[in-house]
């Protein structure tokens, strides 16, 4: 069965080849029949599981539509299959190269929305062998989605690239971009996920050591509609405090509650790693635990233990 694709695929190079000639008569090469030879002949090798003759054909397809200016779109389809050959050769950088190459193409051809759909299908190509390229074509999708009013996509892209820069820890760039996304969510007045994204951020920003760009975040929501009186924003709250007060009990309570801890994977963690400053030392000491228990009046007999909450130290 492989025998007789490789020998179709042959026998359809052999005629676009033909159609690429010159004489006499002909002085001009038939590039839209050569180019349709080209890809019958990728097929073929791709049934054949002969990827690198595939990936080879595609680029002499998108080549001979190259030539034939009028065709600029359908060679930006063949240089995005040949991308998909070095996809199943496992040469994914090589793939994502040609992929953007489509991309740009399609951009020129004035179909944008193929164009993001072109980065984003990159995108996931490496997103497990190189992060950092992955969240650039999604930023590059959501921006030519942007550019397009195309708001949603260009959410779906800009979350992608949120988490993907949390789990890689670059969270100064996960600050900017979560703020990105609330900034659209807010524009086409989605108010409960942009309670979500102000969670995230406080997240992200506690994370960065950074108390007071968290409060600030939290703050700034206020003018959200319905942010303010929302269980969103009394969670908030009551994390800032406790994370000010070095309260690392009341921070994990927050953080291990369904709201923090049933968002997207990438920022529950963020929220079951979160460690006050100062390693989160202060704790109540079993014997104020008991005296609780017991109730005001045996406290004085312990006032001492009570009085030196940081008895432990703070490093």
């Amino acid at each position: 069965m492989a025998a007789q694709k490789i020998n179709e695929a042959l026998e359809h190079i052999a005629k676009a080849e033909k159609y690429l000639k010159t004489g006499f008569l002909k002085w001009k090469p038939d590039y839209d029949s050569a180019a349709t030879e080209y890809g019958k002949a990728a097929v073929a090798f791709k049934n054949a599981k002969q990827f690198d003759q595939a990936r080879e054909a595609c680029l002499r397809e998108a080549e001979a539509h190259e030539n034939n200016k009028a065709y600029l779109f359908t060679a930006a389809g063949a240089y995005e299959q040949a991308g998909m050959m070095l996809k199943e050769m496992q040469r994914l950088p090589e793939a994502v190269q040609l992929i953007e190459k489509a991309s740009m193409m399609y951009l020129e051809n004035g179909t944008p929305d193929t164009a993001a759909i072109a980065l984003e299908r990159a995108g996931k190509l490496i997103e497990n062998v190189s992060p950092e390229k992955a969240v650039q074509l999604y930023q590059q999708a959501a921006s030519v989605f942007e550019n397009e009013e195309r708001l949603r996509q260009a959410l779906e892209m800009l979350g992608k690239a949120s988490r993907l820069l949390v789990r890689g820890r670059r969270l100064d760039e996960a600050a900017l971009s979560l703020q990105k996304e609330k900034s659209i969510y807010k524009e086409i007045e989605n108010y409960p996920t942009c309670y979500k994204k102000t969670i995230a951020q406080v997240l992200v920003h506690l994370h960065r050591n950074d108390y007071v760009a968290a409060e600030r975040c939290v703050r700034e929501s206020y003018s959200i509609p319905g942010f303010n009186g929302s269980e969103d924003c009394a969670a908030l709250e009551q994390l800032l405090e406790g994370y000010d007060q070095q309260d690392q009990d009341q921070v994990s309570e927050v953080c291990n509650s369904p709201l923090f801890k049933y968002m997207d994977n990438d920022y529950a963690k963020l929220g079951l790693t979160l460690v006050v400053p100062g390693g989160g030392i202060k704790k109540k000491s079993p014997n104020a635990v008991q005296d609780k228990a017991r109730g005001p009046a045996a406290v004085g007999s312990h006032g001492d233990e009570e009085e030196d909450e940081y008895s432990g130290g703070l490093c």
